[in-house]
Formats: structure tokens, sequence, C-alpha cells
């Protein structure tokens, strides 16, 4: 029996879609008809491969990103399930900084929705090379040239078919390649080409055209830029089209370059058997140059919002690499993707490697989604401290799998969660009961408020021998407003030096915490502190006092500063029929929306605006109703705004 071909490469692929367009099918039949499974999972049935969790077979959607592995010639693709529902956009972020490319998935039947519109907007923006499926053309209603107009329109606009369908519609529906060897399929490739391409431009123009094997180099090319995107048809219920997909992901998206230094990034973790999280973790480390071998110790790094970063070194104590055979485990290499054991501690995001290489700069290390715009308070059903420090314990354990989440003690036991909509708060809660034991009530969600200072203040707290506070330190601290979205950062006009080196981080890190805790519930932002005065008188002073007098003394200069109290907004736009355009934007006025426009095209009025984010579920839920069900909404965060008077009259 012939030996299979050697791997050569290995190319991460991200699977993203609206939630229902079939992803979660689609990564089945690739991992199926690779051979990587013996028999198809169903979504309807909870047994897919990726989807493994109870609550995700239950629900029948995919709350965590998940991992699969299959082999096609000498390439290997490890391709990264990602949720589909908005409310899980912090999964589908972690996931966007460790691919090489990805496959956008949608309906031929109901083809381009609001969340493929946030997920194309992403991967242009960070120019990945994306490959479009068009699934369910076996459906009753899909459509072909209709969807790609409507694609060209609101996604991208430049696309390159690559495969076409007979029978659209029906279960006889057939995909046909539309080879670049036949003329017009050559031509019009060309002139998609030429839009971005110089050299495909005067071929075009002045002659000769293109070969195919010419427009093949430049359609990889263009699509490794993420300026045009190939197009395939396709069902992951019958398979059809998918091994056209199969060759494309292999022949148009380029691998990652590597280097010599181990530089990685965590992008997923699991929690160990044991209830509560007592358990070992298994983390899913990305390697984007070097490599790395089971018990080597590692040093990670962790950045929490705009402070310094933080080191955890641990020793591997053993790696997984997906898609190798368990007996040839090998190191972790540039462009793998490994489960790593035996960091105590680890947590999503997480670097390995010191900041400051070429990859920070890039897709892995920015963020692309916004921060959550909603947050509850969660409280234990059962009373007692007891059963409170094993709810705070199980939030913290999730806030590990998922940082944006960032929960909060608060006073008599409760735990204040961030949150991204109702369904994730439905997801923690039955998460919370079925691998805690912890059954939780929540209190109805709000909008996160953050404070930014207005002006410049200044204080200082002075050692006294008769202080009776006992804290044997001098600190002073100015605040001053910096700009918005510069996050916090911390100075120094004293002279380094002048205090022991454990009492500088005991004050930078409290001022950095306390910023983030907020002194009325509220985390200030874009602001920078400086401390402008210090002392200690040794040995009497410990940085336990440096941390005791630092948060008094910043919440008097943040006092003197003055500060104003900002609510988030989302961008939204919606596409509404003629006839229900007024009691829509009256609608929109009464939820205090700012219409910037409405636009009469093609199917209807398309209105933009900005509005407050805790409109937006109300929106959602009376567009229906006013538009007769054929109302589209999209919206995403932007730039939050100040309180109003009336609102801020409101405020504890």
């Amino acid at each position: 029996m012939p030996s299979s071909p050697r791997v050569s490469r290995t190319l991460n692929i991200g699977v993203l879609a609206h939630v229902d367009a079939g992803k979660t099918s689609l990564t089945e039949r690739l991992l199926f008809d690779a051979g990587a499974i013996d028999r198809l999972g169903s979504v309807d049935t909870g047994d897919t491969q990726t989807d493994s969790g109870a609550i995700e077979r239950q629900r029948g959607i995919t709350v965590r990103t998940a991992v699969a592995s299959f082999t096609t010639g000498t390439t290997q693709i490890n391709l990264i399930d990602t949720p589909g529902h908005s409310d899980f956009i912090a999964e589908v972020e972690r996931a966007l900084g460790v691919l090489d490319g990805a496959v956008l998935v949608l309906s031929a039947v109901e083809g381009v929705q609001a969340q493929t519109r946030v997920l194309m907007k992403t991967l242009r923006r960070l120019r990945l090379p994306v490959l479009i499926f068009i699934n369910k053309i076996d459906r009753a209603g899909a459509r072909d040239t209709a969807l790609l107009t409507d694609i060209r329109r609101a996604l991208a606009p430049l696309l390159v078919p690559l495969t076409a369908v007979r029978h659209l519609g029906t279960r006889d529906a057939q995909v046909v390649t539309r080879p670049l060897e036949d003329e017009a399929v050559r031509a019009e490739a060309a002139e998609m080409l030429a839009e971005t391409d110089d050299t495909m431009l005067a071929r075009v123009v002045d002659g000769p055209p293109p070969s195919p094997g010419e427009l093949w180099t430049a359609l990889a090319a263009a699509t490794a830029e993420g300026a045009v995107h190939p197009v395939f048809f396709g069902s992951a219920l019958s398979g059809e089209g998918v091994g056209a997909l199969i060759e494309g992901i292999a022949r148009l998206v380029p691998a990652a370059p590597g280097g010599a230094e181990p530089r990685g990034t965590v992008f997923a973790v699991e929690r160990g058997t044991h209830g509560g999280g007592a358990g070992p973790r298994t983390a899913y480390l990305r390697l984007f140059s070097g490599q790395v071998t089971a018990r080597q110790r590692v040093t990670l790094y962790r950045r929490e919002g705009s402070g310094p970063a933080h080191e955890l070194t641990g020793q591997i104590t053993s790696l997984e690499v997906v898609g190798r055979a368990g007996d040839t485990p090998g190191p972790l290499t540039a462009g793998n993707i490994a489960k790593v054991r035996g960091l105590s501690g680890v947590r999503v995001g997480d670097r390995l490697g010191p900041p400051g290489g070429a990859e920070d700069s890039g897709a892995a290390d920015r963020p692309h989604f916004a921060a959550p715009s909603l947050q509850t308070v969660v409280r234990a059903r059962e009373e007692g401290a007891a059963a409170a420090a094993r709810l705070h314990g199980a939030l913290l354990d999730l806030a590990d799998q998922d940082p944006l989440i960032q929960t909060r003690a608060l006073p008599g036991g409760a735990t204040s969660v961030l949150l991204y909509g109702e369904v994730q708060k439905e997801i923690i809660a039955a998460t919370l009961a079925q691998d805690y034991g912890v059954e939780a009530d929540f209190e109805p969600s709000r909008p996160v408020l953050v404070e930014r200072p207005t002006g410049v203040g200044e204080a200082c707290h002075e050692i006294a021998r008769f202080d009776h506070s006992g804290l044997w330190a001098t600190v002073g601290l100015r605040v001053e407003p910096a700009p918005v979205g510069s996050g916090t950062a911390f100075g120094y006009e004293t002279e380094l030096g002048a205090l022991p080196r454990a009492f500088h981080h005991a004050i930078e890190e409290t001022v950095y915490a306390t910023l983030l805790q907020g002194f009325r519930g509220r985390t200030v932002t874009d602001c920078r502190v400086v401390l402008v005065r210090s002392g200690f008188i040794g040995p009497v002073s410990t940085a336990a006092d440096f941390r005791g007098v630092t948060p008094q003394v910043l919440r008097e200069a943040l006092d003197r500063a003055g500060w104003r109290v900002h609510e988030p907004y989302h961008a939204f736009e919606s596409e509404v029929p003629a006839d229900a355009l007024a009691a829509v934007t009256a609608h929109l006025s009464a939820a205090e929306a700012d219409i910037a426009e409405s636009v009469d095209g093609d199917t209807g009025w398309l209105i933009r605006g900005e509005i407050p984010a805790r409109r937006v579920h109300g929106v959602e839920r009376a567009l229906p109703g006013l538009t007769h069900g054929t109302g589209v909404w999209w919206s995403r965060p932007c730039a939050d705004r100040p309180l109003s008077a009336a609102r801020r009259g409101r405020l504890p």
C-alpha cells in the first residue's frame, strides 16, 4: 500500500458565517470528504466533530472555537470552526488572530445577512485571504447570479466565481467547474484582477490575453492580499462543490512566513475535568515562528487593558500537535497548532515571546471587535458565603477562557460580568449549572458606562508619624485627560531609583487595577496618571503601604480633575421597504437614534445612523412588526458618547 505524501506546509483556515448558514455542517463535510472522520455528524442530532460541548449539542449553535484537521496532497489544513451568533463575536476575534485565511459561508437562500457584513468588513480590514462558499444550492429558493450581485453590492465588489450550478434550487443541484481555460471565464477573471493589478490591466487592454497559468498566479496573489475573493457554490448536505473548495484553499491561500525565535498565541483554553475549574487546563497554542517541545520551560506574556505586560513562566508537561499522529509527537513548529498542558493559570490571549515582535503590530495582536457593551450582576441562588465563593470562582474560570467578559466581585457576594448579548447570558447560566453545579440568578442587563477625566487634578499622601492610616508611604499623583481611545497610561516625574523597584511596581500596578475597577463601579479610561511625589522610610515602609495609599490618592486626584460618564453607542444600518420608512424612522427617533442618512436603494430604503446600545435590543425586536417581517438590521459598537443630563441625574 503506497504511503501518503509527506506534509510540507500547514494552513490554518477559519470557517465563519452568520448563524444557520451551514458553517458547522460544512466543517463536518470537509473532514468527512478528506477522510479525517468516518461518518458525518449532524447539528440537529448534536454529534458533530467541532460542537462537542453539551450546551452546543443541546442548542445547535457553536459557542467555543474548535480545531479539526485534515490533509489534502502535501498540505495539512487546520479548520477553525467559530461561532456564528453575534453574542460570541469575541470567540471569532481570537480565531482571526491565528488564521492564514478564511472561508466565509453564505446561504444561497438567505444570502447576505447582518453578521455576514460584520465578519466581511473585519476580514477585509485585516486583508486576510477570504474564499466565499455559497451553501444550500439544493434548497428551494436558492439563488446564484442575483446573489453574486448582492455580494458585490454589500460585501466585496471583486469576485471570481470558480464554479457554477446546474438545476439550482432542486435536490439534483450539481456544481460544475468554470475553468480558466474557457475564453469567457478567462476574460471575466482577467477583468476582475485588472482592478487591482496594473500588469493584468495592461494585458487586458493591450494584449496578449493572459494564459490560464498566469491567471491562477495572479488570482493567488490577489487572494493573498485580500483584494479579490474566489467564489465556490455547493452543498454541505450533499457534498456538491466541496472538493473544488478544498482544492481552492490549498491552491490559493499562502502559508505564513516563519522565523527563528519562538512566538505564538494562546487562542483557546479548555477547562480540566474536575469541577470548579480545579483540573489541569489545555491551551491551544498557534506558533508563528520557532519551535516548542514537551518539557520545555516557556514564558508567556499577558497584557490587561492598557497596563504593563505580566509574565507567566511554566513548563510544558505534554504537547499534542493538531493533525499529527500520536506515535510521532515531535516538536511544535511554525504554522502549526498544539494542545499544550502544564501551564498553570494560562489564559486566552497569552503570548509566547516578549512583546515587540513583528506579529505584535499585525492581525494577531490587534483587537478586531469592540469590547462588550452590556453588564449584568450575578448572584448564587443558594444563600451563604460558600455558594457566593463557588460562583465567583466559576466565573473567574470562565473569564480565563473568555477574558472579555471581565468578572468583578461586588459587595454582598455578587459578581459583575460583561456581556455582548442575552444569548451569551443564557449560555453562561447553563454552563454554571451543568459544568460547575452552581445555580445563579442574573439581573437585567444594562449598558457598560465609563468615566473620563475632564481636567487635570493632583493629590498627595505624605508620610506622617501620627498618620492614623498607618500607611508608611508618600505618593503624589496627577491625573490628566488623554485622547479618546488611547486607554490609560502611567508615567513618572520623580527620579527613578528614588524608590525601591518593588515600591514602583506596587504603585503602577495598583493604578492600572484601580482605574479598571473604578470608584463608582465604572472603569476610568483615556487618562494619564503621573507619579509626581514619592517617599518611604526604611525599613518600615512596605509595598503593601504603597498599594494601600495609591487608590486613596488616585481617587482624590480624579475628583479634583473632574470626570464625565459616557455610554456605549452602536452604528447601525437598516434596510426597510418604502411603505415602512415613516414608521421605522419615527421608532428610531423615539429610541434616541441619530439618523445620519436615508438612501433610496434598489430593494427599499437604507437608513444609517447611531443609537445608544441600551436601545438596540428593543429596536431589533420591533423592526419585524414595523416592516411586515422584511426589515433588515445590522449594528456594531462605535464610539461612545457623554451621558445626557437627564440620565446623569439618575446615576448612583
